[in-house]
């Protein structure tokens, strides 16, 4: 290289055989890597190689890419880095389609080097949406969130959107998921966010996967200023629609109605627009709904367990809920059939607890589990983890003595609950199944085997970091899932002297 400079160092290389140049190119990629001297030296190069390679024939385009896939990977000046960048913007506009999907290819792999100069580019990539060719699709789209920020977010959705309504059933639930975390990032109101995505449950169907449900409830449930707005909007959304078609609408709506239905005709709250619906409506629409057969079994479960939370904020139509319910009590699906016949025990033995047993669930909790950030350094962190559905199996082990030496690996006992133990303020609050949506009031819990709920204790010996206590609360909706928290005791004498405060 050295005394030479730039095409004249290449051009025998050329016409004659274009593929040395493009190895020549892999070479510097090479020798430039993590690199500054070696880099500095080569960026003339690159730079007379990317602006004077002609690009009327594939060979020219082979080696501008190759320049490109060069000047990204060392340690090149900015101004070169836009350089390469603005070609790989020139490639989004050829009409071979093989180009266009390795320019949207490298501009993925590139964008976090160069954010600002990828952007400049935004609107060619968005066109790139609507090619026919499904490759390129699938990678404009990955790109195109890629790209999403706080300044851009509005934009970017509007678009996306719009390519949501028209898109291939293999699209829809993977962009649905993707713009549910890109507004969960840069939503500049909750409000926005929440339109957002009941825009996305419509236009998706029922192509949504379940974890954007989830999400959208816990979102809904910790947005206490926008509950009445909120359920206005699900309802006027899903009385109007297909539910049939739109299923995790539909579930989302019933976990609302079923929470905050007495607010769909209230005025009070932020930007509320009352629906004017009657009660009968409402169970008419719901009745409709459970007698659907193109209807899921999960998207029943949640209208059965909504209209029950609705017998008590509609109270002069408990009556007739209770119809509703009893009919599913010799369904040919189990899990209806026991929800059915534990709902309507509420009705006639436990009448008297119905109302502070479906009372409005408190804000959910975050979803991501803290469980593999236990231990920092092999110590135990001082503020307790929450674990879900992660109850060990081994919790109705026969008890086993506790002596004054290590614990054996096989250590595996019960700890009793009694009142005796001290029940924190905290472990006072009333917590809801998750799929039930029934509220469990711990305190009472601690108390008796209140109404069918189980209280297991469980300990699992951990080489080198102690014994892990877990106190589970298995609901009655038999759906698999607990409640549970959990605590590291790392001597015997923690064990003798533990109070469930450490748990709350």
């Amino acid at each position: 290289m050295e005394g030479k400079s730039g095409r004249k160092w290449l051009k025998n290389f050329l016409p004659e055989a274009p593929e040395s140049e493009v190895k020549i190119l892999r070479l510097l990629r090479l020798l430039g890597h993590n690199d500054p001297e070696a880099s500095e030296a080569m960026n003339d190069i690159l730079a007379q190689v990317a602006t004077n390679t002609e690009t009327s024939k594939n060979v020219g385009n082979a080696i501008l890419y190759e320049s490109v896939l060069s000047i990204m990977d060392i340690k090149s000046e900015s101004g070169l880095r836009i350089l390469g960048v603005n070609i790989l913007g020139r490639f989004l506009l050829n009409t071979d389609k093989n180009i266009r999907y390795v320019a949207l290819n490298t501009l993925l792999r590139t964008v976090h080097a160069d954010y600002t100069a990828v952007q400049r580019h935004r609107n060619t990539i968005l066109d790139c949406l609507k090619d026919p060719d499904v490759s390129i699709r699938r990678r404009a789209l990955e790109l195109c969130f890629a790209l999403i920020n706080t300044q851009n977010i509005r934009a970017m959705t509007k678009e996306l959107l719009v390519f949501l309504e028209k898109a291939d059933p293999e699209f829809k639930a993977l962009c649905s998921s993707n713009l549910f975390i890109a507004a969960e990032m840069y939503a500049p109101t909750k409000r926005w966010h929440i339109d957002t995505m009941i825009k996305v449950l419509t236009t998706a169907g029922n192509y949504v996967r379940d974890d954007v449900v989830g999400s959208l409830i816990q979102l809904i449930s910790e947005t206490s200023s926008l509950h009445t707005y909120t359920v206005q909007q699900l309802w006027q959304q899903i009385s109007q629609e297909d539910f049939s078609a739109r299923q995790p609408l539909a579930q989302v709506a019933c976990w609302c109605i079923g929470e905050f239905g007495d607010l769909l005709n209230s005025s009070d709250g932020a930007d509320a627009e009352p629906v004017n619906v009657t009660e009968d409506e409402i169970i008419d629409f719901y009745e409709k709904m459970l007698s659907n057969n193109q209807v899921q079994l999960v998207t029943k479960e949640y209208a059965v367990t909504s209209l029950m939370k609705l017998s008590v904020r509609f109270t002069s139509s408990a009556p007739r809920i209770k119809k509703v319910v009893d009919a599913f009590g010799g369904n040919m699906n189990v899990e209806l059939q026991q929800r059915s016949i534990e709902f309507s025990s509420l009705f006639s033995k436990f009448d008297h607890l119905r109302g502070s047993l479906l009372e409005r669930m408190p804000p959910m909790e975050s979803r991501s589990l803290a469980s593999s950030a236990a231990l920092d350094n092999g110590q135990a962190r001082e503020d307790e983890i929450l674990l879900d559905d992660q109850a060990p199996r081994d919790a109705q082990n026969t008890p086993s003595a506790v002596t004054g030496g290590p614990p054996a690996e096989s250590l595996s006992f019960v700890f009793n609950v009694t009142r005796r133990h001290h029940i924190s303020n905290n472990f006072r609050n009333p917590r809801a199944c998750r799929h039930c949506c029934l509220v469990i009031n711990y305190d009472k819990i601690f108390k008796a085997n209140f109404l069918g709920h189980s209280i297991r204790n469980a300990c699992k010996f951990l080489p080198k970091k102690g014994i892990l206590l877990t106190i589970t609360f298995s609901c009655t909706c038999g759906f698999g899932t607990h409640l549970a928290r959990s605590s590291i005791l790392k001597t015997v004498q923690d064990c003798r002297m533990f109070h469930l405060a450490k748990c709350s």
